[in-house]
């Protein structure tokens, strides 16, 4: 009797969501999301409240088409088992689907209203993505000089814009705007702004054959608790492409580039980084750029072997060859022709390689995005994990080619290197990211520095290690010297050793962008809790983790207003916590 109950209640669902449908209003599953064409616009409210307003170019009703559903295994991610449901419409030539968290738009024409006055956080576009969200209220902000790709309105404003954009259109309700399911023939976009619209624009150079659809145009919605555990970016990608995937292991990584602001032509260097690597029980080692050149009498092969003979496997660094090449550091031109990239995957899986980072791509065209597809698939069939750098945000092949372990398109610490802004903005920077950048997908940040490289921070120890578990990444690269890690206490040390990179669930306990953040993530029987402060003033916050257990073996990790660390055990989860300016906190709840 109670299946059969179940049963009719279904049916009844289907029914009056087509009857709403064809009264031109369609719901989300959980009912939260309602959408209606009006003036050709869709108009779109969360709990009865406007959210936004997508200008599409039809006025016609929805047409209710059906479920669909996803429910899949991630082999990284925030979590590992993912699911979600949407009604599916038709809107004119367009698709149209209102899932629980937002919703997702296939059009050629779209464009996005953000009214004058709506908080948000944006970043003028750059090839690279390696930009800040700053708070604004306005689209009324100058151009930043020194990003490629700028372009101004007629009144000199910037008016270009990367993804994803996070808006704030009614109080405690928030939209993350950006696309997903990128596939060959297709380039991906970014948005142009007239005033208060915001047209999704796709990148300049379609060649050759093009796409019959355009990627899903994905707007989540909810609280910033819907926002940042929401997976609806890969929800609406392609499943998994890959038969086996036994072979893909996540891991934290052993990085020589940050200390040194070079590459890896120094096998005694290299040689630390393993030793390192297989102290703290870490699985890789990247070996960066110009293992090449090498200084004699050493070759590439000798700094694989010996990372091998240490348990550690080893990656090694590309440059793509399309973006950034005269000047650059090598090597290049290994990879651009498939029967040379053919050769080279297979030489790197011979030689005992697990993985690769490629570098320096030029923008989000469509060459460029097949170039992509073709290297993650080629990788793929050599047993390769990839790691993409300088090159284009994630939009979802994580899920369809899970050897992509990670990505940066982020403003991340390598920055430090680079210029003397990160010093003081970092705190409030990564306070950001976890509402943002990291909400779409993996981001190779290359976190926890606790000693200074070309210019100082200011972030505390504790910031430092809590950035391990907030900023989500299949290859966690730390970025630090050998020796300041070494230097650290041993629960720090063993902290390090024990680091997941694989999550089973991520929850959001509390936080707002730029100011404070604090997540819970699962991995197995074991919680990790970590939280930062992004401001200059301490905070204080009561904090309630009613999914754990009251009685736990917990080891804590904090600042100490009178050495570098506070690290106690203790029993009982607590209910307060107090960050020092930029500071930050991590519990190891057993």
């Amino acid at each position: 009797m109670r299946k059969q109950l179940s049963t009719l209640v279904v049916c009844l669902l289907w029914s009056w969501t087509a009857v709403m449908a064809q009264g031109g209003i369609g719901m989300s599953p959980n009912g939260k999301i309602s959408v209606e064409v009006k003036d050709q616009c869709v108009v779109i409210q969360y709990g009865q409240q406007l959210v936004l307003e997508v200008r599409t170019p039809t006025d016609q009703g929805l047409l209710f088409v059906g479920k669909v559903t996803a429910d899949y295994q991630m082999l990284t991610g925030k979590r590992q088992h993912c699911q979600n449901e949407a009604n599916e419409y038709q809107v004119g030539k367009a698709v149209l689907r209102i899932y629980n968290d937002g919703i997702a738009l296939r059009d050629a024409d779209v464009a996005y209203r953000i009214p004058e006055g709506t908080p948000r956080w944006m970043q003028q576009w750059c090839d690279s993505y390696e930009g800040f969200f700053p708070f604004a209220t306005t689209y009324k902000v100058e151009p930043i000089p020194s990003y490629s790709g700028i372009s101004k309105s007629a009144e000199g404003w910037n008016n270009r814009w990367g993804y994803p954009a996070l808006i704030e259109p009614q109080k405690g309700v928030f939209t993350l705007i950006t696309e997903a399911n990128i596939e060959k023939g297709q380039s991906a976009s970014c948005l142009y702004n007239d005033g208060e619209w915001f047209r999704v624009t796709p990148a300049e150079g379609i060649t050759g054959k093009t796409s019959d659809h355009t990627p899903w145009r994905v707007v989540i919605i909810g609280t910033l608790k819907d926002v940042v555990e929401s997976t609806l970016v890969t929800d609406v990608s392609k499943p998994c492409r890959i038969a086996d995937t036994s072979w893909i292991h996540p891991g934290v990584v052993s990085w020589v580039y940050w200390a040194y602001n070079h590459g890896s032509n120094d096998y005694d260097i290299i040689k630390k980084y393993v030793d390192m690597a297989a102290t703290l029980h870490l699985p890789y080692v990247l070996i960066d750029a110009e293992w090449d050149e090498m200084k004699a009498p050493y070759t590439i092969e000798d700094a694989v072997n010996y990372a091998r003979s240490k348990s550690v496997k080893p990656l090694i660094w590309y440059n793509s060859s399309v973006g950034w090449v005269d000047g650059a550091p090598t090597p290049k031109f290994r990879l651009n022709k498939s029967e040379d990239r053919e050769k080279e995957f297979a030489w790197c899986e011979k030689m005992g390689v697990a993985g690769v980072k490629i570098d320096f791509f030029s923008g989000d065209n469509q060459k460029n995005m097949d170039y992509c597809i073709d290297l993650l698939e080629s990788a793929a069939g050599h047993h390769l994990l990839v790691n993409f750098h300088g090159a284009t945000i994630p939009r979802g092949w994580q899920r369809t080619y899970p050897n992509l372990m990670s990505t940066e398109g982020v403003y991340g610490a390598e920055w430090y290197n680079n210029v003397p802004t990160f010093t003081d903005k970092a705190a409030c920077h990564n306070a950001t990211l976890p509402f943002t950048r990291n909400v779409i997908g993996p981001m190779d940040y290359t976190p926890c520095t606790f000693s200074d490289s070309q210019h100082p921070h200011i972030t505390t120890n504790a910031h430092e290690l809590a950035l391990t578990v907030l900023f989500e990444s299949g290859l966690q690269h730390l970025a630090d010297k050998p020796e300041s890690y070494f230097a650290q206490p041993d629960q720090v040390q063993q902290f390090l050793s024990e680091l997941p990179s694989v999550w089973d669930e991520t929850f959001l306990i509390d936080g707002y962008p730029g100011r404070f953040v604090i997540l819970a993530r699962r991995s197995g029987h074991r919680w990790y809790v970590a939280g930062i402060n992004g401001l200059d003033v301490p905070q204080y916050f009561s904090v309630s983790l009613d999914f754990m257990q009251n009685d736990q073996k917990i080891t804590a990790f904090a600042d100490s207003e009178h050495s570098s660390w506070d690290i106690r055990t203790m029993n009982k989860v607590p209910r307060e916590i107090h960050l020092q300016p930029r500071g930050g906190f991590v519990w190891v709840i057993e």
